[in-house]
């Protein structure tokens, strides 16, 4: 289903029409990766729970740089995982490109930016999950989000940049509350400083949601400072925070599965969303 009813808010050009097409020089564990690009007409796309129902929901936020979106490795991949243990999973389809990414010079003027579009796009999301929980049959205090490289830093922006929309309230969904009750962080970017110091477009708060954070230490995408950063600001907030950090496993990773310890992280998920009360013991 579309976002927004009509253009959405602060929407910049984009290089062409949105379109589809496999990534096959970079496998992830053997296999080719969806890419999904341009697009302008940002949409969210519900899997209903397998099993018994948790009442429980989770955003996907795949990656991509702000440049594409890899739409099955940290998209219907993930949703597969999440349905299967009782969870509502809804996919979401953000604009891109967009920044810190400008494809109008092929490069990141600012890593560290506000990713405007894409984190209004979260925001709505949000918003119309909650405003839709009842016919969902999701708890409205059950909705969480997971994220991946760049959508792992969005979900570090929509877990501090919750209480005030960016945009004009367009319906009844933009005066849901836009605040995850949870939150996963995969081997995400953008939020440590080459000082070392905390991306200040990501004013953790005590009220910053619970979190969960998986990185390698082996990641030269991003780099494993990401992740301890993150949890650094996390925890003097006082925040319940669990991270785990491998070895080996690269970037981008998703849940396929390898010979390497790190892509049974799902497992320590879900012990944790136990832990927190999302699914039952």
């Amino acid at each position: 289903m579309p976002l927004w009813p009509g253009t959405a808010p602060d929407m910049k050009a984009m290089p062409g029409l949105e379109y589809a097409a496999p990534r096959k020089e970079h496998l992830i564990a053997g296999k080719p990766w969806l890419e999904v690009a341009d697009v302008s007409r940002p949409t969210m796309t519900v899997y209903a729970p397998q099993g018994k129902n948790t009442n429980a929901a989770v955003v996907v936020i795949p990656g991509g740089g702000f440049e594409v979106l890899a739409m099955d490795l940290e998209g219907t991949e993930i949703c597969d995982w999440l349905t299967s243990r009782g969870i509502t999973c809804v996919l979401l389809k953000y604009r891109v490109p967009g920044a810190p990414y400008d494809w109008h010079c092929k490069c990141r003027p600012d890593d560290y930016e506000v990713p405007t579009m894409a984190l209004e796009d979260v925001q709505r999301t949000m918003g119309l999950v909650r405003l839709h929980a009842k016919a969902w049959n999701i708890d409205p205090h059950k909705v969480g989000v997971v994220g991946f490289s760049a959508g792992g830093f969005l979900v570090a922006e929509i877990s501090t940049h919750y209480g005030k929309r960016l945009y004009k309230p367009v319906d009844a969904a933009d005066k849901e509350s836009a605040r995850p009750d949870f939150a996963m962080a995969i081997y995400p970017g953008h939020l440590a400083l080459e000082n070392g110091k905390l991306n200040p477009n990501v004013p953790v708060t005590h009220d910053t949601p619970p979190t969960f954070i998986v990185q390698a230490e082996n990641d030269d995408e991003d780099g494993v400072q990401q992740a301890l950063t993150y949890f650094a600001a996390l925890r003097a907030a006082d925040v319940p925070t669990e991270m785990h950090l491998y070895a080996q496993g690269g970037h981008a990773f998703g849940l396929r599965r390898t010979n390497l310890p790190i892509t049974h992280w799902t497992d320590l998920a879900d012990a944790w969303m136990q832990t927190i009360g999302v699914l039952p013991r």
